[in-house]
């Protein structure tokens, strides 16, 4: 008998719970409270619902089964927003155990769109999965879009906290599901889903998810406890970078199973990965770095338990399903509570007991400060990227728009979804345009998300300082109404984990934190555009006029020498660049760096940067450099006094139009270069940020007779 013929003759909850069993793979699975009645609402009721419920609790199993009994009745696929590719694939994964056709439609996959599209429009498919930044790709928008909402039956936005700049994870994407509500006729059941929002971002959710010419009805609500009874939550305050790492050396291997140690920067996720690994640890680096292929294999590895932990950075993230993970530990806090709980909710999700520790550093704050910054945009570029496509008149990429606003490129991409999601511009095969809709910096707006992430910041604070249990603390955060002591945590029970480090993991530490060196690749293209900033400069820069690959000790993000560059790179109390010698300690490192160079061919000079900020520490560095290695120090390249200082920001064309023509070879240097026609010079720096200032100094160098220019710098921004 077909399910449309049983149709009649079984009732809904049990045509969902034979669904949910072959989802599960349980012949004695049933729903948790609150799950069926969910699945009535949008199937029986056709209503919009907003089920905010904690990690594990089965808010795909609602969609999923959903899904399933909606096309029995006749009605049309449903279409799944979810946020990330990790989440995608465990996804389609989970649906398709429960018979559930699914595809996704993802930045991974390009070369299955036309045969997942096709597939579509024959009925083949029950449930299609897009991100959110899907919604504003031209084809998918304009043409495959309007035809998937016209026939489908049940619209679910994953993650729904997104859709709320009061969220913590915000995306602006995000934002023009609210349009697409506003489209849907009201026999479209739609379902929006997360286990991170407080209250303020539950009303805003729910106010949105209200939208629409044609829905009358109040929207459904679902909220249940956020408290994980499984969880072990813990904080362990430690003195150092150094110390945190040597407690993760000395005491990984005690945590339950396998898991997650998050970072909150790229650096600090590979420099602790790399450490782990070599003293013996089954561990691999996660990171936004990591490529998508990459990304899949790690995934598994961890899910099949090939690896103790995958050292992370927030890009693995939302809907990685491994019910088993057994602990999460953190190296530097998360901007908020909420964002904490959000991770940690990644274990102990079919385990009876998963721990959870945060390890926080000094440096947290700064971190926070940055991204917090990085992410706001400002009036004054916002009104220049306006500027600059209506002068244009036309569709412009996001590289032939840098240079004529100044912005780098991830902001300037961030700045173009907040203007398109206003609806100031909008993409366009070829780029963006201006939509020559009238728009307003809303000033207001903004000053409210600024003050909401301050709060969230003290929040995480006090979350490290409270004495009450840490899993209320955490879950009245999230404004839940049933928060209350879990007698688990190390506030309730005492500290369950070791908190003493001994002498052979700290060496260990150290050693691994302050080994030095890391690459400096060579620029090889100049940027887009610059002929609009009056250089004709286009293409591969010749192999005649570029560095070598070179040499930093360390980036500033680092845990080991980053830290230490980062008092030598401190500004004073009037804000002005402290200058000084190179320290002893600095110029060790620094010959430790080139003793390991595996040089291409080695340097037979050396020769300084001009530098205005700190003029000593390079001089310095350059002659004891010189002085190590019995080579001779040429002096320094020159500035030419007709081109003015740079503001040392904006993007790549502006950074390269800044010191273009600014690096002068003196005549004495000139000389010594014409005498000795095989020159290899060492170019000694300070600081390397966008790599400019090095490459335009090579260039000047090879020019003036240099068969090699390889450069070595102190620090790395990147």
């Amino acid at each position: 008998m077909t399910e449309t013929a049983e149709h009649g003759t079984t009732s809904l909850r049990e045509r969902a719970q034979r669904h949910l069993r072959d989802l599960t793979g349980s012949p004695a699975a049933d729903f948790h409270p609150g799950q069926f009645e969910a699945i009535s609402a949008l199937v029986q009721d056709h209503r919009r619902a907003l089920v905010v419920q904690r990690t594990g609790w089965g808010k795909s199993a609602v969609y999923f089964l959903s899904a399933l009994l909606m096309r029995a009745q006749g009605f049309g696929p449903t279409l799944i927003i979810s946020p990330l590719l990790a989440l995608m694939r465990d996804q389609v994964s989970a649906a398709q155990r429960a018979g559930v056709r699914a595809a996704a439609i993802s930045s991974a996959n390009p070369t299955e769109w036309s045969e997942i599209s096709a597939a579509l429009d024959r009925g083949e498919l029950d449930v299609l999965l897009v991100s959110p930044e899907r919604l504003n790709n031209p084809r998918f928008r304009d043409e495959q879009l309007p035809q998937l909402v016209s026939r489908l039956g049940l619209l679910v936005v994953d993650e729904a906290h997104c859709i709320s700049d009061w969220g913590h994870d915000f995306r602006p994407d995000y934002r023009r599901i609210k349009d697409m509500l506003a489209d849907l006729p009201e026999s479209v059941a739609v379902l929006a889903t997360t286990a991170t929002a407080n209250e303020r971002v539950i009303e805003d959710v729910r106010e949105q998810l209200g939208v629409g010419s044609g829905y009358q009805q109040e929207v459904f609500m679902l909220r249940g406890p956020l408290s994980r009874a499984s969880l072990r939550l813990g904080v362990l305050k430690l003195p150092s970078a150094a110390i945190r790492l040597a407690w993760l050396l000395q005491h990984l291997e005690e945590l339950p199973g396998s898991g997650i140690i998050y970072a909150l920067t790229i650096g600090a996720a590979e420099d602790t990965a790399r450490a782990l690994s070599d003293a013996g640890h089954a561990v691999a680096s996660y990171t936004g770095r990591t490529d998508a292929a990459e990304r899949e294999e790690l995934e598994a590895a961890l899910k099949e338990n090939q690896v103790k932990a995958l050292v992370a950075t927030s890009a693995l993230g939302m809907g990685f399903d491994k019910p088993d993970l057994g602990f999460v530990v953190h190296l530097g806090a998360p901007s908020s509570p909420v964002a904490y709980y959000q991770q940690v909710g990644r274990a102990g999700r079919a385990t009876d007991s998963a721990d959870v520790l945060l390890l926080p550093g000094a440096e947290d704050r700064e971190i926070w400060e940055y991204f917090a910054t990085a992410s706001m945009p400002t009036q004054e570029k916002a009104m220049a990227v306006l500027t600059a496509l209506a002068e244009h008149g036309g569709p412009l990429s996001v590289a032939a728009l840098e240079p004529r606003v100044n912005i780098k490129r991830s902001p300037l991409e961030l700045l173009l979804k907040v203007l398109a999601v206003d609806g100031a511009v909008e993409r366009v095969a070829g780029g963006w345009q201006s939509t020559g809709r009238p728009w307003s910096y809303d000033a207001p707006r903004y000053e409210r998300v600024r003050r909401a992430r301050e709060a969230e910041q003290q929040a995480m604070l006090d979350y490290q300082a409270t004495t009450e249990c840490r899993m209320r603390f955490l879950t009245r955060q999230l404004d839940d109404p049933t928060a209350q002591p879990c007698g688990r945590c190390d506030v309730c029970a005492g500290p369950w984990y070791a908190t003493g480090v001994d002498a052979q993991a700290s060496d260990a530490a150290d050693a691994a934190l302050h080994r030095a060196g890391l690459p400096v690749e060579p620029r090889a293209q100049w940027p887009t555009g610059m002929d609009r900033l009056g250089l004709p400069l286009k293409g591969k820069i010749p192999e005649t006029e570029r560095a070598e690959r070179g040499r930093a000790l360390a980036r500033l993000t680092d845990l080991g020498w980053g830290q230490r560059l980062r008092e030598v790179f401190r500004a004073g109390e009037d804000g002005a660049p402290v200058d000084s010698e190179v320290t002893a300690d600095l110029g060790r490192a620094s010959i430790s760096v080139l003793a390991q160079w595996d040089w291409r061919q080695r340097p037979t000079a050396v020769v300084a940067m001009p530098s205005v900020s700190r003029p000593r520490l390079v001089d310095s560095l350059a002659r004891g450099i010189a002085s190590a290695g019995h080579l001779p120090y040429w002096g320094a390249l020159e500035l030419n006094p007709d081109v003015p200082r740079g503001s040392h920001g904006g993007n790549s064309a502006y950074r390269l139009a800044e010191v273009w023509d600014r690096f002068v070879v003196p005549p004495q240097l000139a000389e010594q270069l014409a005498s000795a026609p095989q020159a290899s010079i060492l170019l000694v720096d300070d600081l390397v940020d966008s790599r400019w200032s090095l490459t335009v100094a090579a260039r000047e160098l090879r020019r003036a007779g240099a068969e090699a220019v390889l450069p070595f710098v102190l620090a790395s921004q990147g």
